[in-house]
C-alpha cells in the first residue's frame, strides 16, 4: 500500500492510498477514523479524481459522522466504565 497524496481540510485529515488497483481513502479526526475504498477505473486513476469525490455535501456527512461516533462510544464507555 502506497500513500497516493493528502488532501487538505482544516479539521479532518484526509489520506488517499493505492493498493491492488484500489483507492483507500482514509479520513481521520482525533482517535476515530473512516476509510472508503473505490476502484481505480477509467473515471478514477488519479488524485484529482478522487479530490473531486470529496465535496463539501460528502465532507459534511463525515463530520457527522464522525460525531455520532464519537457519541456512540462515549455512550458506551459511560455505560460499560463507569462506577
Amino acid at each position: 500500500m502506497r500513500i497516493v497524496g493528502e488532501i487538505a481540510h482544516p479539521i479532518i485529515k484526509i489520506t488517499v492510498l493505492l493498493m491492488n488497483m484500489k483507492y483507500s481513502i482514509k479520513m481521520e479526526l482525533g482517535m476515530m477514523e473512516q476509510t472508503f475504498k473505490i476502484r481505480e477505473s477509467d473515471y478514477v486513476s488519479k488524485l484529482t479524481d478522487i479530490e473531486r469525490i470529496i465535496d463539501p455535501v460528502f465532507l459534511d456527512e463525515c463530520i457527522k459522522r464522525f460525531e455520532e461516533m464519537n457519541e456512540n462510544f462515549n455512550q458506551t464507555l459511560h455505560r460499560n466504565l463507569s462506577s
